[in-house]
């Protein structure tokens, strides 16, 4: 019996020691390479780095590269005062705004209650987006050269919705401005703020670059710093 037992497990160790060279092929088999997705640059990223900084530079006397200022992010958001009452209108407003920006939306709600507006604290109220880096580039580029020539009797932005502290706001009134709203499927006219945020330590400077992206002014009137 003993001898039965010493036999038939050598069997099993040579049937194992067979199917090992098998799994090192298999292991040794060259795995397939995923792709990788090919990021492409924005031209507005690339117009910045080739152009925008040597001008900036030579006004403003920067001895450093680093000192430049450039744009930060891009924050849209939309405020549906309406949805108080009926709470399908921020639905809608949200899918129209992540339409436009292509990036999804965070809900906003409200921080205090206002009894002459049926508020309560807590209730959806608006919806906002925040864009950074190629998608930040590629809706300015949208906005200058496709949204704001779509505006009705279009004059150019106004310089004085500066902060103070380098950042510039965009009042939309209606957002069938942007071409990824279909008029016919809207039920309602909504409008946005749209705010550039840079790292410009003055209102001059943060003019000075919207204006190189080509950021269409109407006329200047800040005061010099």
């Amino acid at each position: 019996m003993a001898e039965k037992k010493t036999k038939s497990t050598t069997k099993k160790a040579t049937t194992k020691k067979a199917a090992a060279p098998k799994a090192e092929k298999e292991s040794a088999a060259p795995k397939r390479s995923a792709k990788k997705e090919t990021v492409v640059p924005a031209r507005l990223f690339e117009y910045y780095n080739a152009s925008i900084i040597p001008v900036l530079m030579k006004t403003f006397d920067y001895k450093n590269v680093m000192e430049v200022p450039k744009l930060e992010k891009i924050v849209v958001n939309m405020g549906v005062g309406a949805a108080v009452a009926d709470a399908k209108l921020l639905d809608e407003a949200i899918k129209e705004i992540e339409a436009i920006t292509g990036q999804k939306a965070e809900v906003r709600k409200a921080r205090k209650s206002i009894s002459n507006f049926k508020l309560r604290e807590g209730m959806k109220i608006g919806a906002k987006v925040t864009l950074r880096r190629v998608k930040m580039y590629e809706f300015l580029d949208r906005v200058i050269n496709i949204a704001l020539p779509r505006v009705r009797d279009f004059r150019g932005l106004s310089d004085k919705s500066f902060d103070g502290r380098g950042n510039y706001t965009i009042g939309v009134k209606e957002q069938i401005i942007f071409p990824e709203i279909d008029i016919d499927k809207i039920n309602r006219i909504l409008g946005m703020d749209i705010t550039f945020v840079t790292t410009a330590k003055s209102d001059n400077e943060s003019f000075e670059l919207l204006k190189a992206f080509g950021v269409p002014f109407a006329k200047k009137e800040l005061k010099s710093a």
